[in-house]
């Protein structure tokens, strides 16, 4: 059995964060039935086998089908109007007024489904004055103040993929979401709307930091704190071999077991204190203790610092490339590579499913479909025949 079987979740999502926000639900058994634009992702349909290599390998929408339908035109509404009624959750990724002006936002659906979990994605969120502007995780997290604290102190702010607003703040606040109304759905017998703004989820990430802006009005700097890297027991320090090396010694003890390994106990009193949260080092003494690290680390390789690091109950951590990754024995023994075998090209491997459920666990079941790929079969589950069919093709309702 899977914790998600017979949820039933329909996705109107043409970008990632809401590719991957369906993803775990297909991963924990929803059926999720992807539905697709004609003109395709960003304009280019995945289709023909020249690209089933490449969707064999994608996860993010593995465990699903796709069907795609015309929602601009009447017929390809009222095909969506009887999936929806048929469904537990919608999940859609459109700017603000998007699915209303296709006349399938939830105020219309819900009519049809008084059940339906409808969960819109968007930058901001579906009111205020920023609702309609555009935007990508690089803006989200400007607007939310997490870019200005990335990077080095008197630096610009470094960019961190868009693993932030895109797939924390949004996918997974997602799931969250969709998930809670679930829960509320069994005691109620009532679906609900679910918004999930990519800036909220990032703000919502910060909660750690906003604890002391509230209390003391204190403002982080870039680069000028310890989780920054600010002080030398919470960093990154290269290695002989050109490589890097991660410590996290913010408990006293582990700080302590460090100085002691490299035969520095006058550096223990030197530990993580309140203030450090808020203010970069000040003082020669700190200067000196990062500068003999830096020189310190530099005399060994990454791995022989990591071995030696662990030995003696420091925390550290290897600075990996993504090959390096897939190739650590603690990712393999936690399965966060997944090998499914594929009928044509064999064993696929793809990123693993992160929560490990003791009695529903997760499992790629299917691979990511060609886009429009169960076009026909999702209709004729509908009942509609063959010619019925072929005429919503001829007509452009289905592709």
């Amino acid at each position: 059995m899977l914790a998600l079987e017979k949820i039933r979740v329909l996705e109107l999502t043409p970008l990632a964060p809401g590719e991957f926000c369906t993803m775990i639900l297909g991963d924990f058994g929803a059926e999720v039935l992807k539905v697709e634009s004609p003109a395709g992702k960003l304009g280019l349909a995945l289709q023909g086998e020249i690209n089933r290599k490449e969707a064999a390998y994608n996860p993010l929408d593995r465990n699903k089908k796709s069907i795609v339908l015309n929602l601009k035109s009447q017929a390809g509404r009222q095909l969506f109007y009887r999936l929806a009624e048929q469904a537990d959750v919608i999940v859609e990724g459109f700017r603000p007024g998007v699915v209303k002006n296709l006349g399938i936002d939830y105020d219309t659906i819900k009519k049809l489904n008084p059940k339906i979990i409808y969960c819109s994605l968007s930058g901001y969120g579906q009111n205020g004055p920023y609702r309609d502007f555009p935007g990508h995780d690089i803006n989200y997290i400007s607007i939310a103040g997490v870019l200005g604290l990335i990077g080095p102190s008197g630096m610009p702010p470094v960019i961190p993929m868009n693993f932030i607003a895109d797939f924390a703040g949004a996918s997974l606040y997602g799931v969250i979401g969709i998930l809670m109304a679930l829960v509320a759905r069994n005691e109620t017998g009532e679906g609900q709307y679910v918004d999930v703004a990519f800036t909220d989820g990032v703000i919502s990430l910060e909660t750690f930091l906003t604890t002391w802006y509230f209390l003391h009005g204190a403002i982080p700097k870039r680069g000028e704190t310890m989780l920054h890297g600010a002080y030398p027991y919470y960093g990154v320090y290269e290695t002989k071999d050109g490589k890097y090396i991660s410590i996290g010694c913010v408990e006293p003890h582990f700080w302590e077991n460090l100085c002691r390994l490299i035969g520095k106990e006058e550096y223990i009193p030197y530990q993580v204190s309140i203030e450090h949260f808020l203010q970069k080092p000040d003082g020669e003494k700190w200067a000196e203790i990062s500068s003999y690290l830096k020189q310190s680390f530099l005399t060994r390789s990454r791995d022989e610092w990591f071995e030696l690091l662990i030995q003696n109950d420091i925390p550290a951590g290897k600075v990996y490339t993504l090959d390096e990754v897939f190739s650590d024995p603690q990712v393999l023994q936690r399965e966060m590579v997944t090998e499914v075998e594929h009928p044509t090209f064999g064993k696929i491997k793809q990123a693993g499913i992160a929560p490990k459920l003791s009695h529903t666990p997760g499992k790629v079941r299917t691979f990511t479909p060609l886009t429009g790929e169960h076009t026909e079969e999702v209709l004729r589950g509908l009942g509609y025949s063959s010619k019925e069919i072929e005429n919503l093709r001829q007509e452009g309702t289905i592709g």
